[in-house]
């Protein structure tokens, strides 16, 4: 009873000033996040999923050119929460400090600002040279765009993003809320939500580190 009861002032709460919509929206990208459902994973064919580049990885990070606003510290915990999330599609990684990376063998995977190397994205994986490379132009016309986004959650993404494709998954989702989605494909199709009536009330619909689906498609491409 206490039940029902609590359900449908719930319910009459949300009336309220429209917070249904956005409660049920919140609670649709949530379970995305959390869950991968049969028939859901499907990529853009732009890529072809395969292992990983190593058995184990080892990320490092170095701040040079990275900007003010983006302390070491801060970026390196991301690298770090990025690589343990992917590692649980059971490719194990670790970050290195810096000046351990500088002696440690050529293995290292390398997350630095490098506007050549990145190319005009936010971020660009290169396996051949093993490196993650980040944009400070980029992130620096983000900035002057939308001053009042906290840029860091982009940061996360990107990493995240990028990272995925040293894992093995060199496809994009077409799951919009998977962190290596494309939202669309530049020919008119659009990727999947659960509950496409919804507008974008987040700056990145996509996560900011992998999904459930993001670890299954991982697993897959690792034999796991």
């Amino acid at each position: 009873m206490k039940f029902r009861f609590a359900a449908t002032l719930a319910i009459f709460s949300c009336l309220i000033g429209h917070a249904c919509v956005a409660m049920a929206f919140e609670s649709v990208r949530t379970q995305e996040i959390s869950e991968c459902r049969s028939g859901e994973i499907a990529t853009w064919n732009d890529g072809k999923d395969r292992p990983a580049i190593g058995a184990e990885l080892v990320f490092a990070y170095n701040p040079t050119n990275a900007p003010s606003r983006f302390p070491e510290s801060v970026v390196a915990q991301m690298v770090s929460k990025a690589a343990m999330a992917w590692s649980q599609c059971g490719v194990p990684s670790k970050l290195l400090h810096r000046t351990e990376a500088a002696s440690a063998a050529p293995g290292v995977i390398w997350v630095r600002w490098d506007e050549v190397e990145s190319r005009g994205n936010f971020g660009l994986a290169n396996l051949g040279q093993r490196t993650i490379s980040l944009s400070t132009k980029a992130f620096d016309l983000l900035n002057s765009m939308n001053p009042g986004h906290d840029a860091r959650e982009t940061l996360q993404m990107t990493i995240s993003h990028e990272m995925g494709h040293v894992f093995g998954l060199l496809a994009h989702s077409r799951r919009c809320v998977d962190v290596l989605s494309y939202y669309h494909d530049g020919k008119g199709q659009k990727c999947y939500k659960r509950y496409p009536q919804d507008t974008v009330r987040v700056t990145e619909y996509r996560h900011t580190l992998p999904t459930a689906c993001d670890i299954e498609r991982c697993r897959k491409a690792n034999g796991k």
